[in-house]
């Protein structure tokens, strides 16, 4: 049976925004220091909550759950309490089901008008957190944006000043002017954001950058921002724009590259059998 206390813990942790390992014991045998169903909860930042018996068994499923973590598997673990590394001297053995809770990349979209609702569109088919900011009511509701995990309602500056993004937040302005994105910018430039991206002709973002650095913003912060936004694969419509943007968060999520995949079998003499 599932410990409730400990899952009520891991989706905490989840809200914090910190990815989670679940440590279950499916089998025992021998003399074990806890029984079958005794679970742990290994928060990506080494603290726990629950205990599978602790010692040397308990640092050991510890550090699997960390490694885990960091490479996102599942996996089942067989453990003689007398391996190396562990080394109890009660015997037996435990198997152990190490389930991965990793957290959802954030999609901060500011401006619920044409563009920013085609980017919604696009962006709930893929595994993003999907956050609106937009400052007209008339543009911001559920029947808009049913998939989106929150609407915000309010001046974009203030309200992204307030947001908390992390290293998985992705930042995309695409407000109904020049001048909010301009503000908006000058909200998250320098926050720990993985992409900040700006939609606007090369006059605008030309206009923008000088209106920041005259304010303080150094260049090498405004050379870190995506801005004009987006690959250049569009044809204009904000369908396309959409794509474009999208495309372009992707590859900085995945560590991408701009290539063709047909590319990487060019030049191969050997037909297939």
């Amino acid at each position: 049976m599932a410990d409730l206390f400990i899952m009520k813990k891991v989706l905490e942790e989840i809200d914090r925004g910190k990815e989670v390992a679940m440590a279950t014991i499916i089998r025992s045998q021998g003399s074990t220091p806890r029984g079958n169903g005794t679970s742990m909860a290994v928060v990506e930042d080494g603290s726990i909550h629950g205990t599978i018996g602790g010692g040397a068994l308990e640092k050991y499923v510890i550090e699997l759950c960390l490694e885990a973590i960091k490479e996102g598997r599942n996996e089942v673990v067989n453990i003689p309490l007398n391996a190396k590394g562990v080394e109890m001297i009660c015997g037996g053995g435990v198997e152990i089901f190490i389930d991965v809770y990793k957290v959802k990349a954030k999609l901060l979209i500011v401006g619920a008008g044409h563009v920013g609702h085609a980017i919604y569109e696009i962006a709930s088919t893929l595994d993003f957190d999907i956050i609106v900011f937009e400052d007209r009511d008339e543009y911001l509701n559920g029947e808009r944006f049913p998939k989106a995990k929150r609407l915000i309602l309010g001046d974009p500056k203030e309200e992204l000043q307030n947001y908390p993004i992390d290293e998985n937040t992705y930042v995309i302005l695409a407000s109904r002017a020049h001048k909010y994105d301009e503000e908006a910018l000058e909200a998250v430039w320098n926050s720990k954001a993985k992409y900040v991206g700006v939609m606007g002709s090369k006059k605008k973002i030309i206009t923008m950058r000088k209106n920041l650095m005259g304010r303080g913003v150094p260049v090498e912060g405004l050379d870190k921002v995506y801005a004009p936004i987006g690959l250049e694969i569009s044809s204009g419509s904000p369908e396309e724009i959409a794509v474009s943007i999208m495309a372009e968060v992707l590859l900085v999520k995945n560590d991408g590259s701009l290539k063709h995949m047909k590319d990487s079998i060019k030049n191969t003499s050997q037909q297939p059998k």
